[in-house]
């Protein structure tokens, strides 16, 4: 089998190419390789590839910037996917691609339905709601929407609270946004999981979109100050303690984006179809964590 994969230098790439080459071979690329602003590079290498899978992790991922760059966010998060969508379904194989709680408002008071209705509140949202629906086009898609990816690789929440407990007195974290942490590597391992059913099953026919997060859900102060807890508990030596941080409303801390208050993704449906136990966020924050402080 050979996978080709887009964006292998960022959190959810990274752990997608260690995990899938178990599998075959895994053209992994970043921008050095595909330039995903590019259409007719992006045509050109796959006419080159001929992959048998397409699997699409990459985005523009600056969510407040994508305010003042909608073009390039547009180019990234619509444009790119609707080439690799087209070339997937000329090519007659299936394509996995990576989308967002941002697709939504926010406004829901309980965890969004892969059903419910789209209202993305910024460029970034409104730029991944279209780059799912050129996806759509191709038969054979899965699409997975996720929320407050993690790992010990690249930029991420976790890695920033860690930095900072060791360098300030003192915090102030949101209260108000909920959500549900999840790492790339538990998004790679269910990828993995579904990528082998998909070639193993020549009836598959569970293609389309799904939530996809670890069990269990908070909010980004309980969240730093459970990072904190933990870091204490690896004897980490730190400047704060987790009662140093404040809760604070998101008014108080604006931001050029919007970001969605619910960010609570409702996973039964790829849990029942793929039959999946998703591990808890707060396990996978430690074992994070414990990598990244020995």
């Amino acid at each position: 089998m050979k996978i080709l994969l887009t964006g292998k230098d960022g959190q959810v790439g990274f752990a997608l190419h260690k995990k899938l080459m178990s599998l075959g071979e895994v053209v992994a690329t970043g921008r050095h390789e595909l330039d995903l602003a590019n259409p007719d590079a992006i045509k050109a290498f796959i006419d080159k590839t001929k992959p048998d899978i397409i699997i699409n992790p990459a985005a523009y991922t600056k969510v407040d910037q994508a305010e003042n760059e909608p073009e390039l966010a547009f180019q990234i998060n619509a444009i790119a996917p609707q080439v690799l969508s087209e070339k997937s379904s000329e090519l007659d194989i299936p394509i996995i691609h990576f989308s967002t709680d941002y697709v939504f408002d926010g406004l829901k008071h309980e965890p969004y339905l892969e059903t419910d209705e789209v209202n993305p509140q910024s460029v970034y949202g409104q730029t991944k709601w279209q780059g799912e629906e050129v996806v759509r086009q191709n038969k054979k898609h899965i699409i997975f929407r996720t929320s407050w990816v993690f790992s010990s690789h690249g930029q991420n929440f976790l890695k920033t609270i860690l930095k900072l407990i060791q360098e300030k007195t003192w915090l102030n974290v949101v209260s108000d946004q909920i959500g549900t942490p999840t790492s790339s590597e538990a998004l790679a391992d269910v990828t993995y999981h579904i990528v082998k059913t998909i070639f193993n099953d020549s009836n598959f026919k569970d293609f389309g979109t799904y939530h996809m997060t670890l069990d269990n859900e908070t909010n980004w102060y309980r969240y730093a100050c459970f990072i904190t807890d933990e870091a204490a508990r690896l004897e980490l030596q730190t400047l704060m303690t987790s009662k140093d941080i404040k809760p604070i409303s998101s008014d108080t801390y604006p931001t050029l984006a919007k970001r969605p208050m619910n960010s609570r993704l409702d996973t039964t449906k790829i849990k029942k179809t793929f039959m999946l136990e998703l591990p808890h966020w707060e396990e996978e924050v430690k074992r994070i964590l414990k990598a990244l402080t020995h």
